[in-house]
């Protein structure tokens, strides 16, 4: 036999459902780098996670690693014998290190000196004796958030450890960990098969535990409680299977099973959110809407993790669990609603927002001002704008927000709406939040977007100017989220806005001192985020920075340069223009005698001169109207027409010519060559897109 299964099972106590596929995964991958580094071939990879069990099921693992040869070089000769030309202790240490005798060791050439050498036969190692220590390492690597010990022991893991598991083939590996020795034993279901379920080999183990009621596959259990959950909604009604819920319920059960259940109808004239929330977040329930209209209906599915004899009872007490949640939901909307909305406002002035920078209600009158200014720019109506600014925040001291935080803005909504606020006031409150995270929806009104920016803005340039940017990992005002909205945001109002102007503005806004180079370094920041936004959308890195490179901070601009500029950057002209541009920027660069006039025609010795500065007056002449129309494909188009020029110049035209004057003139020639280059974008930074 040349190679076996292997199989490796940590039984645990249950384990917190959000860190279980990570661990699994963090399992596997190390197995896998232990057989890599003992060179022991393997197959397929499997990994199988519950809430009481971390597996790894590999395929064909080989039994015993290849030999190898291996020549080793020692010490100089010189070194290696004496004058009367014996071997001297240096040569009988390395020949003793591998396991040789001075005579069997011979001289080999390295770098013209002669060296003494062995010829060593290293046998490969055999997987049953170095598993136990893969095995080890593996499960030491695992990330585990917060250790504890357990009755005497004091070995520490996120969850006691019960059981081990570990076979290769239909043998057992001796394996001691956690102060339990490996064995055959799994464990079935906890309450549907609590008992010792012994494992012949590894290719049963799945079926094996299917028997005793646990389905160990975690995509087969997420797929399995999807469509039991989805068989639960009736006609006309749609089941929310949304993913965060589906692999945290996936988490929590071994064996699954769907079961529905209702609640009362009066809860409904809480908003929606907020019964939502408290199913979701508090019990895990799915929520069920109504096809056409999209209301919520009172109705929810839960997921048990054992096959009761009496449902009816098990959906009764989860009824009975989820009333007094919602109860509490309404009793807050209640109370929130006998007060107005502005009326909180003052008791913002009691809320920090960041000690430097003042509290919520400071925050209000800064994010009040800007965005009282951008809806002038984006054609938004200024009341509405001011209003819903000034009411932004208030919610955050509702009783509604501070039980059910992510209901902030869309409890707002609902208030300003109870207060015989416009409609459009009460939806920017709701919509300054939007993006809440990456690929979320943005404000769908001119006025919304307007306070949306304001915000984002506020707190980009706050932060940065009391000098704390996000670093590595820690990012506790969300700067990246925010600058990405930004971004998103800009580009989607499909008007002229320089970004730099409106971080400026915000900064006028704030009372504390923030540093002089606040606007440029967010600024910076948030180009930064450019890059790989737009990889995320096949967007070669170098066009990215070819158009950044004007200058430009108008971010509509610069995404209608970057769209344009990635359809032709995959041209051959591209490819031919980027190295020409390439190489008239590194001859600028070089010569000091370049001052940037325009060249003398009457100074052209050579036909090709001639033709370049025909056609770099022609298509710059073309240009200019293109680019101020921001029709920039066309643009690229008449950039196009400079290929045969430029080719026929570098290959007739000697630049560097003797005479200074003529130098001079065809270096001036280049100079409005790269200005023509550069207008759109740095041609010359396209070298790595066209490669």
């Amino acid at each position: 036999m040349t190679s076996a299964d292997l199989l490796f099972e940590l039984g645990t106590e249950e384990l917190p459902a959000g860190e279980i596929s990570g661990m699994a995964a963090s399992l596997s991958k190390g197995i896998v780098n232990g057989l890599k580094e003992h060179d022991l071939p393997f197959a397929e990879v499997h990994q199988f996670s519950t809430p009481r069990r971390l597996a790894v099921w590999v395929q064909s693992v080989g039994i015993k690693a290849p030999d190898t040869e291996n020549n080793v070089v020692g010490p100089p000769l010189s070194a290696a014998r004496d004058e009367k030309g014996q071997w001297t202790k240096a040569a009988e240490g390395f020949a003793k290190k591998q396991g040789l005798l001075p005579d069997d060791l011979s001289v080999v050439e390295e770098q013209g000196v002669e060296r003494i050498a062995a010829h060593v036969s290293v046998n490969g190692a055999k997987a049953a004796d170095v598993m136990p220590s893969i095995i080890a390492s593996a499960v030491s690597g695992i990330p585990v958030s917060k250790r504890m010990r357990w009755g005497r022991s004091r070995d520490e893991f996120l969850r006691p450890v019960q059981w081990l598991v570990l076979l290769l083939g239909d043998d057992i590996v001796p394996l001691e960990l956690f102060g339990l020795s490996s064995g055959r034993d799994s464990r079935g279901h906890r309450f549907h098969d609590n008992q010792p379920r012994p494992i012949a080999s590894p290719g049963v183990y799945r079926d094996v535990l299917r028997d005793a009621r646990v389905l160990v596959d975690a995509e087969e259990r997420r797929t399995c409680i999807a469509e039991q959950v989805s068989a639960l909604a009736k006609q006309g009604e749609v089941v929310a299977l949304a993913d965060d819920l589906l692999d945290e319920v996936t988490g929590l059960v071994e064996w699954p099973t769907a079961l529905r259940g209702s609640f009362d109808p009066d809860f409904l004239e809480v908003p929606a959110q907020a019964l939502i929330s408290a199913m979701k977040t508090h019990q895990k329930y799915f929520h069920l809407n109504d096809a056409k209209s999209g209301a919520l209906l009172p109705a929810f599915i839960t997921v048990s993790n054992i096959d009761s004899r009496e449902p009816d009872a098990v959906v009764t007490g989860n009824e009975r669990v989820i009333r007094p949640r919602l109860s509490d939901a309404a009793f807050f909307f209640a109370n929130d609603k006998k007060s107005p909305l502005v009326s909180r406002q003052e008791r913002l002035a009691s809320v920090v927002f960041q000690h430097q920078l003042g509290s919520l209600l400071d925050k209000t009158q800064r994010i009040s001002a800007v965005a009282t200014e951008l809806a002038s720019a984006i054609d938004a109506d200024g009341v509405v704008t001011e209003r819903a600014a000034q009411l932004s925040k208030c919610d955050l001291v509702s009783e509604m927000v501070l039980e059910f935080p992510e209901l902030q803005g869309i409890a707002g909504a609902h208030y300003a709406q109870h207060d015989g606020e416009v409609a459009a006031v009460a939806q920017a409150i709701e919509e300054h939040y939007y993006p809440r995270f990456a690929g979320d929806r943005l404000p769908a009104s001119a006025e919304a977007t307007a306070l949306a920016l304001a915000d984002r803005l506020d707190t980009l340039v706050g932060i940065f100017g009391i000098g704390e940017p996000p670093t590595g990992s820690k990012d506790p005002f969300a700067l990246r989220r925010a600058s990405l909205a930004v971004v998103r945001m800009l580009i989607a109002i499909e008007r002229p806005l320089s970004l730099n102007q409106w971080l400026q503005s915000a900064c006028e806004q704030h009372s504390a001192t923030l540093s002089a180079d606040t606007a440029d370094a967010v600024l910076q920041y948030t180009l930064e985020r450019l890059t790989s936004w737009y990889d995320e959308q096949n967007i070669h890195i170098s066009v990215v920075r070819a158009v950044l490179a004007t200058g430009i901070t108008d971010l509509f601009d610069i995404d209608l340069r970057v769209r344009a500029l990635a359809e032709f950057a995959g041209s051959n002209t591209a490819e031919h223009l980027a190295a020409a541009n390439k190489r008239v920027a590194n001859i600028l660069a070089k010569a000091d005698e370049a001052d940037g006039n325009a060249p003398d025609p009457k100074r052209f010795t050579e036909p090709a001169e001639e033709a370049l500065q025909e056609a770099v007056t022609a298509v710059g002449a073309a240009l200019m109207p293109l680019l101020k129309d921001r029709n920039y494909q066309a643009a690229l188009d008449q950039l196009a027409q400079l290929r045969g020029p430029v080719d026929d110049f570098f290959e007739t035209v000697m630049v560097n010519a003797e005479d200074p004057n003529e130098r001079l003139n065809r270096l001036r020639l280049l100079s409005s060559l790269r200005a023509l280059f550069t207008e759109l974008a740095d041609l010359a930074l396209l070298s790595l897109a066209a490669e």
